[in-house]
């Protein structure tokens, strides 16, 4: 386990099977995913040390922007009840001017409410994104520690996303790659894939399985977002899923990561 202040969480080492190791991967699991989960995280943790590379597989914590959110409740509260002898007050004011009073105040009303549910939503991106981040420099800490020469950064759904804001906001030079894999722009945040893609500044994969058609698309408009920016050190990677094995499906995602992290072998 690593440790952030008063934030312990789960990470995975897995030391490289070489006396003179490539570097240390650091893979980040997408939502409702583990730091072993079967489906790339899993599998690249357990095949990378083989290649030379030492292996740390981290879990995110619980988003706040995904936990329920308080109600906004503007029902007007009960009056309480007069006593039986007591007469009601006169009206000042005509029933229908009263409707035209309610009707002025509620748009105001509305306002203030997206307001203030667009100023918790940023509020609430901005916890997340510090609390994940925290968790990414103390991997690439606990990395540099086992004097891992060069560091990659490898996401998965989600967690290909958080890789990405992390590298674009904070900018560790300690990171000299990133992997996309089936890249996800997660709910409720305020930057997406397309807007991050032309700010990394890192050689970067964008790996996407071209037999989904959404997942498609969405990679065409990063490769769009990224041809913005003069010489970015972007790449797209297809991969084709093969339904019904799971091992040739793992085993082709790792040999297309590996191609790309170290072409000359």
């Amino acid at each position: 386990n690593l440790q952030v202040g008063a934030d312990n969480f789960l990470a995975l080492w897995k030391p490289a099977n070489d006396s003179d190791p490539k570097g240390a991967v650091i893979i980040v699991p997408g939502a409702g995913e583990n730091a072993d989960w079967p489906n790339a995280v899993g599998p690249l943790r357990r095949k990378f040390p083989d290649v030379g590379w030492h292996s740390l597989s981290v879990s995110l914590p619980d988003l706040v922007s995904d936990s329920p959110q308080p109600r906004l409740d503007n029902t007007p509260q009960a009056q309480p009840d007069k006593g039986k002898g007591e007469a009601a007050p006169a009206k000042d004011t005509p029933d229908d001017a009263n409707a035209n009073v309610a009707q002025a105040t509620a748009p105001d009303a509305d306002t203030a409410e997206s307001t203030d549910a667009k100023d918790a939503s940023e509020q609430n991106d901005q916890a997340d994104a510090e609390r994940i981040f925290a968790r990414l420099d103390a991997a690439v800490a606990y990395a540099q520690q086992h004097e891992a020469r060069s560091i990659v950064l490898i996401g998965h759904g989600s967690g290909a996303y958080w890789a990405a804001r992390y590298l674009s906001e904070r900018q560790p030079p300690q990171v000299q790659k990133l992997v996309m894999v089936a890249a996800q722009t997660p709910a409720r945040v305020e930057h997406d894939l397309e807007s991050l893609t032309p700010t990394l500044k890192v050689p970067t994969a964008d790996i996407y399985y071209s037999t989904l058609p959404r997942d498609r698309r969405a990679a065409e408009l990063r490769l769009q977002a990224s041809k913005r920016q003069k010489d970015a050190p972007y790449r797209q990677l297809s991969l084709i899923a093969t339904p019904g094995n799971a091992a040739a499906t793992q085993e082709q995602l790792f040999r297309r990561v590996r191609g790309w992290l170290m072409p000359q072998e």
